[in-house]
């Protein structure tokens, strides 16, 4: 579909076009685990989280081998890491699983444990993350596996070092403080969660338990922001003498070289916009095997890191990601676009995202000092990015403009499709005319307001 035409789109059931009695399908708003895959415009939707985030890079290419083979070849990398494969049917999607198991990935029932990405390999790492995520499975199999936990519950175990897991948010977190000793917080990322208990593996674990259980009792898909403060204190009553660990200095950047304190080199990975084709992954994997790479690690940022790569061969891996739509490079302007799959891809949506962001890359480049996200949605679903960004969500006459929020918010502007470029290159130049000396781009916004933005936008 062009980018200005409009698309009408089938309004027949997913249950109808997917064969709902065929599979478990689990409503939108649910975590689309590989039991209960979610329904969507292309098709079902499963996410997965390999154990431990690690993947062999022939684990990797027999997922890409797999979305090909199973669903329509597209897959995805979320912004907590997690690994989404496209386009599945009721009848594909139990192959798709036995297909995983047989290149002997392990993918844990039960809620998403997130780990740290570059545990076991980073020597600035306070304690192994990886090895508290296999003793929560182990010690917690009941409480994790309840139906009464809320689908979308987040677990975060955060191992510390060069890329810790502190910009995060998380129902549960688990914050490494020495080797044997780990701080369990609720409700928030490393500066906002409220400390509850503190001590060796063992005494956090059980404070995890006791934590589950109180989600468990609430039932009804209640989250940990839920829970009473009275019967927190309750069962913790010692949380009101715990302090937050100090602020973290900044996670090094996702994507480009990394050299690490012991000297080894990892090289970050982004997926254009954080969706690949398996061709795309399948050629990339195959050149980073034959310049040296043993693993993959998948990371928060839409993206992985190869691990292994000798120095010298991670320049030559740079150019040849970026031949197959992969951002290997440090400060990339995409980073900062969040885009769904679009038309084409997906039949809910009216635009095609990924034609109109590379538009908007080179037409507006004033928008990506890094001081805000781009969210490109095909429609009001808005799958891409669950926070408020400055938003173009598609239309059936064109697109409804966001300054600051999510896809399905009251419009500030409505845009007909022959004028998004226009529309977007008067409002980079609003920027431009309007920026103070030191000023950012989200800052401007914001000084201008939306009556200053709209009256820039609506100028001949």
């Amino acid at each position: 579909m062009g980018i200005e035409a409009a698309t009408v789109i089938d309004r027949t059931s997913e249950a109808d076009r997917h064969g709902r009695q065929a599979a478990k399908i689990r409503a939108r708003g649910a975590c689309p685990a590989l039991s209960a895959p979610m329904p969507t415009g292309d098709g079902l939707l499963v996410r997965l989280r390999p154990a431990g985030g690690a993947l062999t890079l022939s684990q990797f290419a027999s997922l890409a081998g797999a979305a090909a083979a199973h669903g329509n070849g597209i897959l995805e990398i979320t912004a907590r890491g997690n690994l989404q494969i496209r386009g599945l049917r009721a009848e594909t999607v139990g192959p798709l699983a036995a297909d995983i198991h047989a290149a002997g990935i392990a993918v844990p029932d039960g809620p998403a444990i997130e780990t740290s990405p570059l545990h076991g390999i980073d020597p600035e790492e306070v304690s192994d993350p990886a090895a508290m995520e296999l003793a929560l499975r182990n010690s917690l199999p009941e409480l994790l596996a309840s139906p009464r936990l809320a689908p979308k519950l987040s677990i975060v175990v955060d191992g510390g070092g060069a890329f810790h897991l502190s910009a995060l948010s998380a129902d549960i977190r688990l914050v490494a403080v020495s080797h044997s000793d780990w701080l369990l917080a609720i409700d928030g990322d490393g500066a906002t969660a409220t400390p509850v208990a503190t001590g060796p593996a063992e005494a956090a674990i059980s404070a995890a338990g006791e934590i589950l259980s109180l989600l468990a009792a609430l039932g009804q898909g209640r989250r940990a922001r839920h829970i009473d403060p009275a019967l927190l204190r309750a069962r913790f009553p010692a949380m009101d003498q715990l302090r937050a660990i100090p602020s973290r200095a900044a996670n090094m950047p996702l994507s480009g070289r990394h050299r690490l304190a012991d000297g080894k080199t990892v090289l970050g990975v982004r997926p254009e916009f954080g969706q690949m084709r398996a061709p795309d992954l399948t050629a990339l994997l195959d050149l980073a095997e034959a310049h040296g790479a043993t693993a993959i690690r998948l990371a928060p940022g839409r993206g992985f890191f190869l691990i292994g790569l000798p120095a010298d061969t991670v320049p030559a891996m740079q150019i040849a990601a970026a031949e197959h739509g992969f951002g290997a490079q440090a400060g990339q302007r995409s980073e900062h676009i969040a885009a769904c799959a679009g038309a084409g891809a997906c039949g809910s949506a009216f635009y095609e995202t990924r034609t109109l962001a590379r538009r908007i890359l080179a037409a507006a480049p004033t928008l990506f000092d890094g001081s805000l996200t781009l969210h490109l949605t095909g429609c009001a679903k808005g799958c891409a990015h669950a926070r408020p960004a400055l938003t173009l969500t598609g239309t059936a006459e064109g697109y409804n403009l966001i300054l600051n929020g999510l896809a399905a918010d009251q419009p500030d502007e409505r845009i007909a499709g022959g004028r998004i470029d226009f529309a977007i290159e008067r409002l980079a130049r609003s920027i431009e005319d309007n920026r103070s000396a030191g000023e950012s781009a989200a800052a401007c916004l914001t000084r201008l307001g939306a009556t200053g933005i709209l009256e820039a936008l609506r100028q001949e």
